[in-house]
């Protein structure tokens, strides 16, 4: 089993940054991606953005193209989200994500089988 264990949200200013933090344990040999989402309350879970666990393959979704940066540390090994010139709208529920093969691990929640705690990033007009 993997687990995931979220850090780092908060309150921010529009414009401004934050850093989450997705640390993996258990049987991290099995993750080949990790993605981001987020919800919001009544509203289903967004996709982000998704980096294979190499390094090889990412994308974002447009919404936060630009703005947000994936990164990762195959040693520890821990997922990273970094959000930038944040707006109101990004104010939501995050949620990391682990997927155990390329054909699960695209934009649809459905294909991803480990989940961290989700962490609340509220954002200030």
């Amino acid at each position: 089993q993997v687990q995931l264990v979220e850090s780092g949200g908060g309150l921010a200013q529009a414009g401004g940054s934050l850093r989450l933090s997705c640390a993996a344990s258990g049987h991290t040999f099995r993750i080949y991606a990790m993605a981001w989402f987020r919800q919001a309350p009544g509203k289903d879970r967004e996709f982000v953005g998704r980096e294979s666990w190499s390094g090889s393959s990412t994308y974002y979704a447009d919404s936060v193209k630009g703005r947000f940066t994936i990164s990762r540390d195959d040693h520890k090994p821990t997922g990273y989200l970094y959000l930038s010139s944040l707006k109101p709208e990004d104010t939501a529920v995050y949620y990391c994500a682990a997927a155990r093969s390329s054909y699960g691990s695209g934009r649809d929640p459905a294909g991803y089988d480990y989940w961290g705690q989700g962490i609340q990033v509220t954002v200030s007009s």
